[in-house]
């Protein structure tokens, strides 16, 4: 059982590894208990009104759901188990290796994130329940710098991904939400993304993203044949949120305040 707190933020585990922050606001969530036997101790998304059954084509989000449906605070947030939020500046030694990633053309990639290995080095950097309501008193909602892509967001996906499910996507969008076809082609049309699935922001706005993304992904779900996809492409619907959660971010207006994201890449811990 969870003792809520007025902000908490959810770090979802899908496989073994270890827990990175101590910061109180911080719940351990494992997504897609329902297939695991061992998950570490973690609290899992298949109690209450879950969808932890349907994890490998919904990836974070089967914990993302259950917080909607079985959890209240007045801030909640989501976050990975190797990927949080920082306000704190990047140590000159890590901001220097951004030349080399020019050099060899991964800066794209790695645009808003700070890539490390060094637990020991950047957990302390991680963004802190004092922070959150801090930047929160001027903002609405927390969302990671948006990435840099050499494609628009449309081609971006037909590249990596099958082309007709976006066009699914529209479809559902004109026929449920038409408020929402001018957001919906100025995300595809741009060359900037939010990723990751990732934000923090307060409850009543929480509900009512969460409620317009699972309505068109129940929808998708219910136009499609899951068994069709294979092996990465299961995640289906994961990729297709962290592109309508932009559509839904820009048709809101809300006040969004853009924070780098820790990676830890690959965990190492000092001796």
């Amino acid at each position: 059982m969870i003792k809520e707190k007025k902000t908490q933020i959810f770090v979802f585990h899908y496989k073994a590894g270890p827990t990175i922050t101590k910061e109180p606001c911080y719940v351990n969530i494992w997504a897609g208990q329902n297939k695991e036997a061992n998950c570490q101790g973690l609290t899992g998304d298949n109690t209450g009104d879950n969808i932890s059954s349907k994890n490998k084509y919904y990836s974070e989000l089967t914990g993302l759901y259950w917080v909607w449906k079985n959890t209240q605070q007045e801030i909640v947030g989501s976050v990975h188990y190797r990927r949080f939020f920082t306000v704190q500046p990047e140590p000159f030694l890590q901001s220097c290796r951004r030349l080399l990633y020019y050099l060899v053309g991964i800066h794209y990639k790695r645009y808003g994130l700070i890539y490390t290995q060094r637990v020991d080095q950047f957990r302390d950097a991680i963004l802190t329940e004092q922070e959150i309501e801090e930047i929160l008193t001027n903002n609405d909602i927390i969302l990671p710098v948006r990435r840099k892509l050499k494609y628009t967001v449309e081609e971006h996906y037909n590249r990596y991904h099958d082309f007709s499910d976006l066009n699914l996507i529209k479809s559902i969008i004109k026929d449920k939400y038409p408020d929402f076809n001018e957001a919906l082609e100025e995300v595809l049309c741009g060359k900037r993304l939010y990723a990751n699935n990732m934000m923090i922001m307060r409850r009543a706005d929480f509900d009512q993203c969460m409620s317009w993304l699972f309505d068109i992904l129940f929808e998708f779900e219910k136009r499609v044949n899951l068994d069709d996809y294979q092996g990465y492409q299961q995640r289906i619907l994961g990729f297709m949120a962290e592109r309508l959660l932009n559509v839904w971010f820009i048709a809101s207006s809300l006040r969004i305040k853009e924070l780098p994201v820790i990676y830890f890449k690959h965990f190492k811990y000092a001796n």
